[in-house]
C-alpha cells in the first residue's frame, strides 16, 4: 500500500512512520507534509524516500530543497502544496493528521481522487461536515476514522446490517486532570496544571480540550458526521481507566465495545489497513490489571462545553465551526497567560451567542465564521 501523509512530523504522523517501519514490507510512503520542522521533514525524507515533500512554510520549503538538492525528492512550498500530496497519483490512502482548518481542502481533494482517506484531523467534519459529506455521496464513502474514539465505534460496527439497528453511540471520555472538581475549584488553574492527561500523550491544544471536555464535544459533532447520527443518540461517559475506547448500544441492547491500552498506533494501523489486521507487539491489554472498570455521566455543569458542543451539534451550519474556532483562539490565549481556565468555556459561549448561523455554508461562509469567531475571542479579551 502506498501512503501520502498529510502532517508527517506531528503525533498521529510520526506514528504512522513507526507503523511504516514495523511493516515495511506492507506500506510504502509517496509524499509527506509538514509546515516549519525542517530538520524532522529532511530526516523522514531521506529515511522513507518519498516522491514529494510539501511543506506549508514556504521559507521552510526553499530550506529543505537545498538540503535535499542531492537527491531525487521533489520538495514544493506553501499550503496549496497540500492538494498535491493529497491527490498524488501513487498513493492509496491519505492520512490527514495536519491541525485545524488546513485540513478540509486536502481532505476534499483526497475524495475527489478516490483514495482512502484516513481522517485525525477533527475540523474537517466538524467545521465542513455537510461538504465532506456530498464529496462523499458523489465520489464514494471512503473515510475510515483514526480518533481512538471514532475507530472503536467503527469497529464495533462492523457486521451490522443497517443504521437503524443502532440505539446510541457511547463515547468515552478519560475525564482529564480534572475529574471530580467543581468550578470553584478551577478558578486558579494554570497552564501547567491542565497540561497532564491521565493516560494519553497528547499535544498542548488536544491536553487543553480534553481537560475541557471540549474535545469530547468536537469527537460529538464529529460522530454525528461520520456515522450519519443524530446528536440526541450520542453519549458520553467518563471512563477513567481508557480501556474502552468507546462503544455502540443496539436496539435489542446489546452493547459492542473495542478495548485495548491506549495506543494510538492501533486505530491509525487499522484504518490503514482496514478490513484486514496486522499485528502491533507491545503494549498489550492485560485485563486482570484492572480491578475494575468504571463508567460515570460526566459533569456538565462545571464543563459545560460539553453542552455548547451539543447545541453547535444540533443546530448545525457554522455554529460548530464557531465553537472549533472559538476554542482554538481561546485554548492559544489561555496558554499565552492571557485568559483564565474557565474563561475558555465562556469565550465558546460568548462567540456561539454572537454568531448569525449559516445551516447550507459554503466553504468561504466556513472561513469566514471561523475568523469572525477568532476575533470575537480576541475582542473579548481587551
Amino acid at each position: 500500500m502506498n501512503i501520502s501523509i498529510l502532517g508527517s512530523t506531528g503525533s498521529i504522523g510520526t506514528q504512522t512512520l513507526d507503523i511504516v517501519r514495523d511493516h515495511s514490507d506492507e506500506f510504502k510512503v509517496t509524499a509527506i507534509t509538514g509546515n516549519k520542522n525542517v530538520a524532522l521533514l529532511e530526516r523522514q525524507a531521506r529515511e522513507f524516500k518519498p516522491e514529494l515533500v510539501c511543506v506549508a512554510d514556504v521559507a521552510s520549503a526553499r530550506e529543505l530543497k537545498i538540503k535535499l538538492n542531492d537527491t531525487n525528492i521533489k520538495v514544493l512550498g506553501g499550503k496549496e502544496s497540500l492538494i498535491e500530496a493529497s491527490s498524488i497519483q501513487s498513493a492509496d490512502t491519505v492520512v490527514t493528521a495536519v491541525v485545524g482548518m488546513t485540513g478540509i481542502e486536502p481532505t476534499i481533494s483526497a475524495i475527489k481522487s478516490r483514495k482512502r482517506v484516513a481522517l485525525a484531523n477533527k475540523e474537517t467534519l466538524v467545521a465542513a461536515g455537510n461538504i465532506i459529506k456530498e464529496c462523499e455521496a458523489e465520489y464514494g464513502k471512503c473515510i475510515i476514522p483514526v480518533d481512538s474514539e471514532h475507530s472503536a465505534i467503527f469497529q464495533s460496527m462492523q457486521g451490522m446490517a443497517d443504521k437503524r439497528e443502532i440505539k446510541k453511540i457511547i463515547l468515552t471520555a478519560s475525564g482529564g486532570p480534572f475529574y471530580g472538581k467543581k468550578r470553584e475549584d478551577l478558578v486558579n488553574i494554570t497552564p501547567a496544571d491542565a497540561l497532564h492527561n491521565p493516560n494519553w500523550d497528547m499535544g498542548a491544544k488536544v491536553t487543553i480540550d480534553s481537560s475541557t471536555l471540549v474535545n469530547k464535544g468536537l469527537e460529538m459533532i464529529e460522530a454525528k458526521w461520520l456515522f450519519d447520527i443524530p446528536m440526541d443518540k450520542i453519549e458520553v461517559v467518563v471512563h477513567r481507566q481508557s480501556v474502552v475506547h468507546s462503544a455502540v448500544e443496539f436496539v435489542d441492547n446489546a452493547v459492542i465495545a473495542q478495548l485495548g491500552m491506549p495506543d494510538m498506533r492501533v486505530p491509525i494501523q487499522y484504518a490503514l489497513t482496514y478490513p484486514n489486521r496486522m499485528s502491533i507487539q507491545r503494549n498489550e491489554l492485560d485485563l486482570t490489571e484492572y480491578a475494575s472498570l468504571t463508567f460515570e455521566k460526566p459533569d456538565t455543569k462545571t464543563f459545560y462545553a460539553l453542552e455548547l458542543a451539543r447545541k453547535a451539534g444540533i443546530e448545525g451550519g457554522t455554529l460548530a465551526t464557531v465553537f472549533n474556532a472559538a476554542d482554538e483562539a481561546a485554548v492559544e490565549l489561555f496558554l499565552k497567560g492571557e485568559l483564565s481556565y474557565m474563561g475558555i468555556s465562556e469565550a465558546i459561549e460568548y462567540a456561539m451567542n454572537e454568531h448569525n448561523n449559516i445551516k447550507n455554508p459554503t466553504l468561504s461562509d466556513i472561513y469566514d465564521a471561523d475568523k469572525e469567531a477568532r476575533e470575537a475571542v480576541y475582542k473579548r479579551r481587551k
